[in-house]
């Protein structure tokens, strides 16, 4: 009779699966205190697109210029008058100018849209944040539109338009093929859930 002897070990079974050596961070015990605010109510449900990064240098060029025609008058004025006052709002307006160069960056990044079945949603904001959920069926018109420093870094804006002008929205700093597809997309979605009212 062969086979193993009766009462010997037995066959091996797979190997043990060794734990984790970088396992999860246990969810902070405040996170079960604080639920989601009314301007994230779908943090698992909803994938955000950001907008593209070019929009910085978009929104610093414009503001480049509008800091250099103040610069310039006051730095005249100065030389001319050499009051202090004129001193003073010169390094104003610099450290004006510094903050602003921070919230612009901050501001883009804040910047988001998601496509959901019924909807559109659109983030941004950052001491005032704003979301805006626009129903398909209440699009009138989608357009596109890029100024002349938006074409040089080849973005544009997808402004919607809906039958109530307080409930219009726009997603600036898009690619211009993914501002013709959203703008199709969201015609042809608006013109569906239109004809089934």
């Amino acid at each position: 009779m062969t086979g193993d002897p009766v009462g010997g070990p037995p066959p091996p079974g797979p190997p043990a699966v060794p734990p984790d050596p970088h396992p999860a961070p246990p969810a902070p015990a405040w996170s079960a205190a604080f639920p989601p605010g009314p301007l994230e109510p779908w943090p698992d449900t909803v994938r955000w697109q950001p907008v593209s990064g070019d929009l910085i240098w978009v929104e610093l060029l414009r503001l480049a210029a509008v800091l250099g025609v103040l610069l310039l008058g006051l730095a005249v004025g100065w030389a001319l008058s050499g009051h202090w006052l004129f001193g003073a709002a010169l390094g104003a307006v610099v450290l004006a100018g510094a903050w602003r160069v921070v919230t612009i960056v901050r501001a883009v990044h804040a910047w988001g849209y998601a496509e959901r079945e019924n909807d559109l949603l659109v983030r941004h904001g950052l001491l005032v944040r704003r979301l805006s959920i626009v129903p398909y069926s209440r699009m009138q018109f989608v357009d596109v539109s890029a100024g002349p420093l938006e074409r040089a870094f080849d973005v544009a804006t997808v402004q919607l338009h809906t039958a109530a002008a307080a409930s219009d929205a726009r997603v600036p700093g898009l690619r211009p093929a993914e501002a013709s597809r959203l703008r199709d997309r969201l015609t042809a979605l608006g013109e569906d859930r239109a004809e089934g009212l």
